[in-house]
């Protein structure tokens, strides 16, 4: 099956889905946001699917949310009204609805990653039950430094509490070899050999009976659904909207306005000398 952008594909028990948007970087739109719910939901469905596989095209696993339509919207709403709380948390949470999903569908999921993990996009891969990267990928939550806050508690999952604060409260990048040293990802492998060991491992866990995945893998979440993976959840979609609106979060907005996007995240990211301000092909 095939849709603008994203595909999708089931072979032997494995069901991938491929982000398709390779020269943005695969960033977030509310297409994709719709295509990538339409695609679990199949994999949810369809009985012949035991594996969901996230994969993407292009340099970049997903550089995050697209920014110019953030901006853009940011921008149009402060000349309409005043900022909606309630609103906004209807926005963002139907995202966040979408990407917790590969941690409830009942089906394992791995997230395949290569380039930049970043931001809305690390929010997307966290998600996954077990995630595998190429050693050029970088994972971090650079609008740390202004306007957001993760919406994603696995950070503290995955690396603990000093972990995540230590990378949270400067936004740092987080490189490949470290991300696996932290345990951030399970898995670290060559570029050139990613997609083939993402899909073998997809294809190891689809030769259990998918009765017993679907066992294995609630008694592995119950854990963390009990540590108050909802309630922080809540609060990172509560406070990403309020750090979009205090003064800081406007004044990047204005600078966006005026300079563009991409250069007003250079600024931010200046520095730090990360993200924005190194090229990646």
């Amino acid at each position: 099956m095939t849709n603008p952008v994203l595909r999708h594909s089931l072979e032997k028990g494995v069901f991938s889905i491929t982000l398709s948007r390779p020269q943005q970087y695969n960033t977030i739109t509310p297409h994709l946001r719709d295509a990538l719910n339409g695609a679990l939901e199949e994999a949810q469905q369809n009985p012949e699917a035991r594996v969901v596989l996230l994969q993407a095209e292009g340099p970049a696993f997903c550089a995050g949310y697209d920014l110019q339509i953030a901006v853009e919207n940011q921008a149009e709403e402060a000349t309409q009204r005043h900022w909606d709380s309630v609103s906004d948390y209807h926005v963002i949470s139907s995202y966040v609805r979408v990407f917790q999903k590969l941690w409830y569908l009942s089906k394992p999921t791995i997230a395949s990653v290569q380039g930049w993990c970043l931001a809305g996009g690390c929010d997307l891969a966290l998600w996954a039950d077990v995630i595998v990267a190429g050693r050029s990928a970088s994972f971090g939550y650079p609008p740390a430094r202004v306007w957001g806050v993760p919406t994603n508690p696995m950070w503290m999952h995955r690396l603990g509490y000093q972990a995540t604060k230590r990378y949270l409260l400067t936004g740092d990048e987080i490189s490949a070899t470290r991300a696996f040293e932290l345990g951030l990802i399970q898995e670290l492998v060559d570029d050139s050999v990613l997609g083939e060991t993402s899909l073998a491992l997809a294809r190891r866990m689809a030769c259990l009976p998918l009765n017993q995945l679907e066992m294995l893998k609630m008694f592995c979440n119950h854990q963390a659904d009990q540590s108050g993976l909802q309630t922080t959840k809540l609060l990172g979609i509560l406070f990403d909207g309020i750090a979009r609106h205090t003064r800081e979060g406007q004044d990047f907005v204005t600078r966006a306005a005026n300079v563009g996007f991409r250069q007003a995240v250079r600024e931010r990211d200046a520095p730090f000398g990360d993200y924005g301000t190194t090229k990646r092909g």
